[in-house]
C-alpha cells in the first residue's frame, strides 16, 4: 500500500461523519471550479516533526530549522517508510520489496546501504550513536526518535474567497449562490459528480458504522506507538507501572548520587522524580494506591527490602524520612524481585526454600512454595484478581527455567510454560488474566513472549529486544528493557601463560547474533562477520586481527565456517524468500549459491572433514533438521530425523556433532557419517548457544554456566567422557571458536552496552 493510500484508510478508519461531509464538500466546489483532489492541501496527517526536522510526506520534503535540505528518491522513501513504522523494526527485506525490482538482488545490497548512509549524513546522523535510525544488523532498521505532530497552520483555500462566501452557512453542500460564468463544467459532468458523492457519501457512512458496531470494544482504532520513555543517555531498568498507568519506576545508573538510584518518569511529559540515591537500590513495586513503592537494596551481605512513600508535588526532602526498611524476620532474601498483591496486604519475595508472602503492616510472614533441590522460585507476579502468583522455577542443574502459577491461598502450582532457555525478569499477566507475557532468550537472543494462562499451547514470540517486561493495569500500556550493545571478539591463549581475555577485534556489529568468529584450521586467518560496511557481510583477517579485509557484499551474511584446507569459507545469506547457503574463495571473489533461497530457512552451514560435503540446517521437512550437499553444489540430502543445528565435522571424519535445537542451552548430539542412530553425546555437554561449541583435536571445546558465578569454557574428551576446564569468561558469550589445538580461544563480548526503557501505548 503507498503512503497516499495509507493515510486515507487511517482517515476513513479515525474520521467522523462531518469530516467526510468537508471532504466531499470540498470535493464538489473543487469540481464546479475545475480542481481535482489532487490540488488540494495535503491532510496534516502527513506533515511530521522529530528533532529539528520536519517533513512533509505528500510533498516529498524535509526540512531543519526551515530550510529545506536536499533528500529525494530512495533516502527520502526510506525515511517515509521508517515513518510510519516508528519504534518498530522494517526488514531489509521489506525495503527491498519497496523499493526495489525482484531482479535487482545484487545491486539492491550496495543501493540500500549507499541510500541509508545519504539519510543519516542529511540528518546529521551516526551509526555508533544513532539518534534517529537505528541499524539491527542481519536485519532492518528502526526508527527511534520521538515523532510529534507540527503546530497547526493556516491552510491556504482551494477557491477565491468571494466564492467561498457564497455557501450556505448552516449547510455547505446546500449553496443557492450560481456558479461563475468562467466555470468550464458541464452540467452533465457536474451531476454526474454529485451523484457519485452522494454515492461514496452513503456508502461511507454505511461502513463507518458497521466498523463502529464490530469494533467498538476493540482497541485496533488507537494505533500503537513505541518510544523511549526517557531522553537519558545512562543506563535504565526494571520499569514498574503505577495501577494508575500515569508513572513509571525504574532503576537508573548514572555517574553520581544525583543521576543514581530510583527514579519517577510521569507519563507524556519530562517530569522526572529521583526517590533514592543509592546505587544498590532497584526492582521497584507499587503499592495498589500508588502510594507506596517497594524496593530491595543488594549490598554484599544481604538483600534488604525497603518501602518508600510516593509524592509527586511533595519536597525531595521528605523522602529520605518516609522510607523504612521491612523485617523479614527468618525468612532471608536471595534475589530482588518483589511484586505487590493487588489487596495491598501482602509483599512477595525469593528466599533459598521458595517464595515467601510477607504483610508490609505487621511483619508477618509464610511460605508459599517449596522449591525443589537444585531449583529456585523467583519473580512472583500477582493475578489482576490477586487469587493466584505467577513465578519462575530455575532448576540450575538442568539449565531450565519454567512459569508456574500457583493459588495464594494454598495449593499445588500448576505449569504455564518451560524452555531449555533463561527467562528475563519476572513474567506479567494480562490484564484480563487470559494470557502471559515473559522475556527469554529461548530464541537465542532476549525477546518478548507471549504464551495462554489457560490452556496448553506453545509461546509466540511478539518481540525481538526486550526484556524485563511491565504492564499497566490501566491505559494499555508495556514497558519493557532493550539492551543496546557493540560486540567486541575478544581472546584466552589457553596455551600461553597469560589466561587474561584481551579485545581482538572492536566494534564487528550491535546485535547478539555476530560476531561469529572462526579460527581457520592453519591457525592462520580469522573469518567473522561485521556490519562495518553498512549490512553484515563476511570479513577475513590475520590471526592477530590485522589486516582486515571485507569478503562479500551480499547482504545479510552470517555464520562463516572454514574448509579443512583453509582455502573456501562457507555463510549463510537472508534474503527475500528465506535464507541461501553460498561458498567463497577465502582470498576475494564473487559466491556462489549452493542452497538457493527459497521458503525455508537454510541456515549454519559448515565442511565435511575431507571438504566434499557441506552440512547445513533447514527447515524445508517442517523442521530444522541437519541436511548435507555435495560441496560443489547439487542435490540436498537429509542427515538427522528428530531435530538438528549447528552440525560440526569430527575431524576424524566418524561423526556429525550438532545442536539438538537453535535455542539457548542446548544438547549436543552426534550421527555416524554414514549413517545410523542418533544419540546424545553426553547429559553435561550443554553450551550456553548453539554457536558456544567448537570442534578441536583434542575434543570438545564449549561455554557453559559454572555454577560458582563465572561462566567457564571447558573441553570434553568424548575417547574418555572427561571434562576439564580451561578458562573462565566475564560473561557468557553467544559465540565460541577454538584453534585445532585448543591453545587459543576466540569468543564475543560486549564493547558498549547501554540499557533503556521502551513504552508502547496501544500495547494490545
Amino acid at each position: 500500500m503507498n503512503l497516499s493510500a495509507s493515510n486515507y484508510q487511517h482517515q476513513t478508519n479515525h474520521g467522523t461523519n462531518s469530516s467526510t461531509l468537508t471532504y466531499l464538500f470540498l470535493v464538489l466546489r473543487a469540481a464546479r471550479h475545475g480542481c481535482t483532489p489532487d490540488s488540494m492541501p495535503a491532510d496534516s496527517s502527513t506533515r511530521l516533526c522529530f528533532g529539528p526536522f520536519r517533513v512533509d510526506l505528500h510533498t516529498r520534503e524535509l526540512w531543519k530549522h526551515g530550510t529545506r535540505l536536499k533528500l529525494s528518491g530512495q533516502p527520502f522513501e526510506i525515511l517515509a517508510i521508517l515513518l510510519t513504522s516508528p519504534g518498530e523494526l522494517v526488514t531489509r527485506e521489506e525495503l527491498r520489496d519497496r523499493l526495489w525490482r525482484a531482479d535487482t538482488f545484487v545491486d539492491f545490497d550496495h543501493g540500500l546501504n549507499a541510500a541509508i548512509n545519504k539519510l543519516r549524513d542529511t540528518l546529521c546522523d551516526s551509526v555508533d550513536s544513532p539518534r534517529y535510525i537505528e541499524t539491527l544488523p542481519r536485519r532492518g532498521y528502526r526508527f527511534i526518535a520521538e515523532i510529534e505532530a507540527p503546530p497547526p497552520t493556516r491552510q491556504p483555500t482551494i477557491a477565491p474567497a468571494s466564492l467561498l462566501a457564497t455557501a450556505n452557512p448552516v449547510n455547505p453542500l446546500l449553496s443557492d449562490a450560481p456558479p461563475p460564468p468562467s466555470s468550464n463544467v458541464s452540467r452533465p459532468y457536474l451531476v454526474a459528480i454529485i451523484l457519485g458523492a452522494c454515492v461514496f457519501l452513503t456508502a461511507t457512512l454505511v461502513l463507518q458504522k458497521v466498523t463502529f458496531t464490530a469494533n467498538r470494544h476493540d482497541s485496533f482504532l488507537a494505533v500503537q506507538r513505541i518510544q523511549p520513555l526517557t531522553n537519558l543517555s545512562d543506563e535504565n531498568s526494571e520499569p514498574a507501572f503505577a495501577p494508575s498507568g500515569n508513572y513509571v519506576a525504574f532503576h537508573r545508573t548514572g555517574s553520581s548520587s544525583d543521576s543514581t538510584g530510583i527514579f519517577v518518569q510521569t507519563i507524556g511529559s519530562e517530569e522526572l522524580l529521583q526517590l533514592t540515591h543509592n546505587p544498590d537500590d532497584g526492582f521497584p513495586a507499587w503499592s495498589p494506591d500508588s502510594r507506596l513503592i517497594a524496593y530491595t537494596r543488594e549490598t554484599k551481605d544481604a538483600i534488604s527490602i525497603y518501602i518508600i512513600s510516593f509524592a509527586p508535588s511533595g519536597p525531595a526532602s521528605t523522602l529520605a524520612t518516609s522510607q523504612r526498611q521491612l523485617d523479614t524476620g527468618s525468612f532471608i532474601p536471595t534475589r530482588r524481585e518483589i511484586a505487590w498483591s493487588p489487596d495491598g496486604q501482602s509483599l512477595a519475595f525469593s528466599t533459598a526454600a521458595g517464595l515467601v508472602l510477607l504483610s508490609p503492616e505487621n511483619s508477618d510472614a509464610h511460605a508459599l512454595t517449596h522449591s525443589p533441590a537444585s531449583s529456585q522460585d523467583w519473580g512472583p507476579a500477582f493475578s489482576p484478581s490477586g487469587d493466584r502468583l505467577l513465578f519462575v522455577r530455575s532448576d540450575e542443574a538442568a539449565f531450565n527455567d519454567e512459569i508456574l502459577s500457583i493459588p495464594v491461598f494454598g495449593g499445588e502450582p500448576s505449569r504455564i510454560a518451560s524452555a531449555h532457555a533463561s527467562v528475563l525478569g519476572p513474567p506479567q499477566w494480562s490484564n484480563d488474566g487470559k494470557s502471559i507475557l515473559f522475556a527469554s532468550n529461548r530464541g537465542s537472543h532476549p525477546g518478548l513472549w507471549r504464551v495462554s494462562a489457560t490452556t496448553p499451547d506453545t509461546p509466540i514470540q511478539i518481540n525481538d529486544s526486550g526484556w524485563y517486561p511491565a504492564l499497566a493495569r490501566n491505559g494499555n500500556r508495556l514497558a519493557y528493557q532493550r539492551i543496546t550493545r557493540k560486540l567486541d571478539i575478544w581472546q584466552i591463549d589457553v596455551g600461553g601463560s597469560n589466561h587474561d581475555p584481551r579485545a581482538l577485534i572492536a566494534s564487528t556489529s550491535e546485535t547478539d547474533q555476530g560476531p561469529g568468529p572462526q579460527v581457520s584450521p592453519d591457525g592462520h586467518k580469522i573469518a567473522f562477520m561485521s556490519d562495518h560496511s553498512g549490512a553484515m557481510e563476511i570479513w577475513v583477517s590475520d590471526r592477530d586481527g590485522a589486516h582486515r579485509q571485507q569478503l562479500t557484499s551480499v547482504g545479510n551474511a552470517g555464520t562463516p565456517r572454514w574448509s579443512p584446507d583453509s582455502q573456501s569459507l562457507v555463510f549463510d545469506v537472508g534474503q527475500r524468500n528465506g535464507t541461501a547457503i553460498y561458498s567463497v574463495n577465502s582470498s576475494g571473489g564473487s559466491p556462489r549459491a549452493l542452497i538457493p533461497s527459497d521458503s525455508s530457512n537454510n541456515v549454519c552451514p559448515s565442511f565435511s572433514y575431507d571438504g566434499k560435503w557441506v552440512y547445513f540446517a533447514s527447515t524445508r521437512s517442517g523442521s530444522f533438521q541437519v541436511w548435507k550437499v555435495p560441496a560443489e553444489g547439487g542435490t540436498p540430502v537429509q542427515v538427522t530425523q528428530h531435530g538438528g543445528h549447528a552440525a560440526l565435522a569430527s575431524l576424524d571424519g566418524k561423526f556429525i556433532y550438532y545442536a539438538k535445537t537453535p535455542y539457548a542451552n542446548p544438547e549436543i548430539w552426534q550421527v555416524p557419517t554414514k549413517g545410523g542412530p542418533e544419540k546424545l553425546v553426553s547429559p553435561v555437554l550443554n553450551p550456553v548457544t548453539w554457536a558456544a561449541w567448537s570442534i578441536t583435536k583434542r575434543g570438545i571445546v564449549f561455554a557453559h554456566p559454572s555454577g560458582r558465578g563465572r561462566p567457564v569454557v571447558s573441553l570434553f574428551d568424548p575417547a574418555t567422557r572427561h571434562v576439564s576446564d580451561l578458562a573462565e569468561l566475564p560473561i557468557p558469550p553467544f559465540w565460541l571458536s577454538a584453534s585445532p589445538d585448543a591453545h587459543f580461544l576466540l569468543f564475543d563480548q560486549p564493547g558498549w552496552q547501554q540499557a533503556q526503557i521502551m513504552l508502547v501505548d496501544n500495547f494490545r
